[in-house]
């Protein structure tokens, strides 16, 4: 499995650091079965704009951006499984996958009705926005809270990419103009 497959797998599950769970629920962090659950609903959100960005990019760089999201989250969701198989684990919704694919949805109907550099500039600024955020919660939530050693492991090892794709996303950022 390449290092963009596992830091795109944990990118799915960082994305909670905007979308925690209510403060008491903060205090003591997610379990394994939630946070195996979050990183299957950010990965598909992420699926979802990635789709609609190889669609309405109107750069090639955008559209194979979208493309690279598409193709790696899927693959993550499809590791994540087989994880969560392997080890017994139900995953279980929780207030942060809710919000995870609540902010999903009103991304996209936010996206469905921008086109050209204004869809673009739209696009990579929420992916810039969402890698951030997936960065800060393995930092401050998923590594602290995750207690079972291969997720915990998978979780350390997909940081270093996550970063790689915030800074990708940054450039297009730039490339575009703020």
């Amino acid at each position: 499995m390449s290092k963009a497959f596992q830091a795109t797998a944990l990118c799915a599950a960082l994305f909670t650091a905007g979308f925690l769970p209510p403060a008491h629920a903060q205090q003591q962090g997610p379990n394994d079965a939630q946070i195996a659950h979050i990183v299957v609903t950010a990965d598909q959100v992420d699926i979802d704009a990635g789709k609609v960005a190889e669609k309405k990019g109107s750069t090639d760089d955008v559209r194979k951006f979208g493309k690279q999201m598409v193709t790696d989250h899927t693959s993550v969701n499809q590791q994540a499984a087989a994880l969560a198989k392997k080890l017994k684990l139900k995953p279980e919704p929780n207030d942060t996958s809710a919000s995870l694919k609540k902010g999903g949805d009103e991304n996209l109907a936010k996206l469905k009705d921008l086109k050209g550099k204004e869809f673009d500039k739209a696009y990579v600024d929420n992916e810039v926005t969402y890698h951030q955020a997936v960065i800060d919660a393995v930092d401050k939530t998923l590594l602290p809270s995750a207690k079972n050693p291969e997720l915990k492991s998978l979780i350390e090892k997909v940081r270093p990419t996550l970063q790689a794709h915030l800074e990708h996303a940054q450039h297009l950022q730039a490339q575009l103009g703020k």
